[in-house]
């Protein structure tokens, strides 16, 4: 299974307010040929590490695609240079950030310039919680957990709520509660 990340917490000039950036750069990748198998809800989450930058919104998408890991990675990064993202510094606020978080049992290392699976996935409850939307039973190919079981270890600081763009209710959670 290829799971990426999607995400964004700064407005976007021409393509909105996050969510909006995010699902048009879905829609982009499907223009470009990735099939979007299955897509996880919609989070609202706190930045990690802790900061005051804005609350990103966040999911994950299995998808198809015949691209090769790092045919895939410059794939991401065209589209998040194209929807205007910039790299100031590290963990810097952004318009957009598209991750691949795995690629079926493809792993790389830091030998590489592609790691796989990404090697903070296991800690980042924006990419574990909307994995188990997914398959939670996916198995991390490093250390065969499940996502179930990885997210039961995921740090209680990190803050995270239930995105509805059709109704004003969202539901609170904090990161060690499956929901």
């Amino acid at each position: 299974m290829i799971i990426i990340a999607i995400g964004a917490n700064l407005e976007s000039p021409e393509h909105g307010l996050p969510l909006q950036t995010c699902k048009k750069a879905l829609s982009r990748l499907e223009e470009l040929g990735v099939e979007i198998v299955k897509q996880s809800r919609w989070l609202k989450t706190a930045p990690v590490p802790i900061s005051d930058a804005p609350w990103y919104v966040n999911a994950v998408a299995q998808i198809q695609t015949d691209l090769a890991p790092d045919e895939l990675l410059e794939l991401l990064h065209d589209i998040e240079n194209e929807f205007g993202r910039v790299r100031p510094f590290i963990n810097a606020p952004r318009i957009l950030d598209l991750d691949i978080i795995a690629y079926n049992d493809f792993v790389s290392s830091s030998e590489d310039h592609l790691i796989i699976p990404h090697p903070r996935m296991h800690e980042r409850a924006f990419v574990l919680l909307p994995l188990l939307d997914i398959d939670e039973d996916w198995r991390h190919p490093v250390t065969d957990k499940t996502a179930k079981e990885l997210s039961l270890t995921i740090p209680v600081d990190q803050e995270t709520i239930e995105y509805s763009d059709s109704s004003s209710e969202n539901k609170a959670t904090n990161s060690g509660e499956v929901f």
